[in-house]
């Protein structure tokens, strides 16, 4: 009888324990924690500037919820906040930041363009000045770096040709082929004599056409027997 009473124990035991398994509480997983709502991230994004990220936002929620009415009050609500970065760079001399700033105000804000006029017109303006400045840079710098006896910035300009000193005339004639060649002058030669003319001329022709063998002179001639020699240098207008 002993075996028969220790496997009726062993049992026992075993029916007690599975029972306790199975009436013990089950431990449950932790919930997820909330996630953030995507519209309070967009909002959050536009009022600390962080204008492309909350565009991006925007672009992922207008295809999750087309029909969801603050679509449209974010899609205002950005389209302002670049429009205002677009006035802060202006007025800070960015004018490619202001106008980039500008073209995505449009591209939210389609059917109100005057909302952007005004800094439109303001950016227009601005690069209108920018591009004024930089031509009378290049003109300036031109200036100082071709010119040798002419103004370049003056219609004309007259030069008393040094008769006396073949070897200042010849020097002076470099120069003059020189700004003639660069300005695309035309050349009035004024002489009190007719007989001054020809190898006055001739002395212009070989150096202008040493420096640019293709370039078409145009040369006058003026007698004045009151009038020492001299020569008036019109540069072509840009």
């Amino acid at each position: 009888m002993k075996p028969f009473t220790s496997r009726y124990l062993v049992l026992v035991a075993f029916s007690i324990l599975l029972g306790a398994c199975q009436t013990a509480p089950m431990v449950e997983a932790p919930a997820p924690a909330p996630q953030p709502d995507s519209f309070v991230q967009l909002e959050q994004n536009i009022a600390s500037n962080e204008l492309a990220t909350a565009e991006d936002q925007l672009a992922a929620l207008q295809q999750q919820t087309p029909d969801d009415p603050r679509i449209e009050q974010y899609q205002r609500q950005l389209a302002e906040s670049y429009l205002k970065r677009s006035q802060i760079v202006l007025q800070k001399g960015d004018v490619n930041a202001a106008a980039t700033a500008l073209i995505r105000a449009r591209a939210l804000m389609p059917k109100a363009p005057a909302l952007t006029s005004g800094v439109n017109g303001a950016i227009a303006q601005a690069r209108k000045a920018e591009l004024e400045k930089a031509e009378a840079e290049l003109k300036a710098a031109e200036a100082k770096r071709i010119a040798k006896v002419i103004d370049p910035t003056a219609e004309s300009t007259t030069i008393a040709l040094k008769i006396g000193d073949m070897h200042e005339l010849r020097r002076q004639f470099d120069a003059i082929a020189a700004d003639v060649a660069a300005f695309d002058c035309t050349v009035t030669l004024q002489v009190p004599r007719t007989d001054d003319y020809p190898w006055l001329a001739t002395l212009l022709t070989k150096r202008v056409t040493k420096i640019n063998p293709d370039f078409e002179l145009q040369l006058e001639r003026q007698i004045d027997r009151s009038q020492p020699a001299h020569m008036i240098l019109k540069p072509a207008k840009l």
